[in-house]
């Protein structure tokens, strides 16, 4: 099969490696395609602690495609069965996942993309999140994860306020919900726009989906006291300063909101394919970028450069 193997920073080649065997209650997939997450960026920057070579396909894990081997004792799964997968190795044509880490897709999501990975992570944020009726909501960076989670929180009666850096992100926000937006630019003018949106109140919940320290400092200053902070963002490039002194004041509630259990994981992926099925979420228009596997650096690229109108990219296999 060909897979592809980061070489050293920002450098990667696709190889024909051997197509992997499965296990006991595994199965291979015959990859579609594959989402390409932020949190790639880091590792392709080639941070001090990244190895190179990359196992084939590492990094990949939005996978989604057809079963095409089983292994000895799997039950519930078929051969040909179209399914997402909770896998790390999908910048390939093939990747195994255990299969309980898989979810099967229905005939009406047939040819769609499905990257199940963050469909199903931003139904688990919003889990975590409590979002109800009546409650005002900013979503501080409206990317892929912050574009759904703007359509869930407006879904579930929350009145939201999202804020990004991009005139292109903003409009999306408006398109899937968002009650008012603002631009990412300046600190202190956004914190007087949310209190004066909210009668110098703040909000109830605060969403942080970027990932850097000036956007956890924004996400602080802008929950309501005895509100929610949530932390959704993937803070993987170093330490993190807190005020201390407003969150104890506030007696903030903070969530991080990453899931480590594989099984809650899934869960939410189910709750994704019941949700995108079912036509109460519809994240067609979200995927703005494709790319064959031998212009994944391009994907990667295009991830971290966020050019105009870009969101998300897939890496298409088939």
């Amino acid at each position: 099969m060909r897979a592809a193997i980061l070489t050293g920073p920002r450098q990667v080649r696709v190889d024909e490696v051997a197509r992997p065997e499965p296990g006991p209650k595994q199965v291979r997939i015959r990859l579609e395609g594959c989402g390409v997450c932020a949190s790639n960026l880091t590792p392709w920057a080639g941070p001090e602690w990244m190895q190179f070579p990359t196992e084939p396909g590492a990094l990949g894990h939005e996978g989604w495609g057809m079963v095409d081997a089983l292994g000895d004792g799997v039950e519930g799964l078929s051969l040909g069965d179209r399914v997402a997968a909770l896998s790390y190795h999908s910048y390939a044509e093939y990747d195994l996942a255990d299969a309980d880490a898989v979810v099967r897709l229905p005939e009406s999501l047939a040819a769609q993309p499905f990257p199940g990975e963050p469909l199903g992570c931003a139904m688990n944020i919003l889990r975590r999140s409590e979002i109800g009726s009546g409650q005002t909501v900013a979503i501080i960076g409206i990317g892929f994860l912050g574009a759904i989670l703007t359509r869930l929180a407006t879904d579930a009666g929350a009145r939201v306020i999202a804020i990004s850096r991009r005139p292109f992100s903003l409009d999306v926000a408006r398109a899937m919900g968002a009650a008012e937006t603002i631009p990412m630019d300046d600190h202190d003018r956004i914190v007087r726009n949310v209190k004066e949106l909210t009668g110098g109140i703040f909000c109830d919940r605060v969403i942080e989906a970027v990932g850097m320290q000036r956007p956890l400092d924004l996400a602080a200053e802008l929950t309501r006291e005895r509100g929610k902070l949530i932390v959704a963002g993937y803070h993987q490039d170093g330490p993190r300063q807190i005020n201390m002194w407003l969150w104890n004041w506030r007696g903030l509630d903070v969530v991080n909101a990453h899931e480590r259990d594989p099984i809650v994981y899934v869960n939410g992926m189910r709750e994704a394919v019941d949700a995108v099925a079912s036509g109460r979420l519809d994240v067609s228009g979200l995927y703005t970028h494709t790319f064959p596997l031998d212009r994944l650096d391009e994907a990667l690229n295009a991830t971290r450069d966020r050019p105009d109108g870009f969101l998300k990219a897939l890496v298409i296999l088939r």
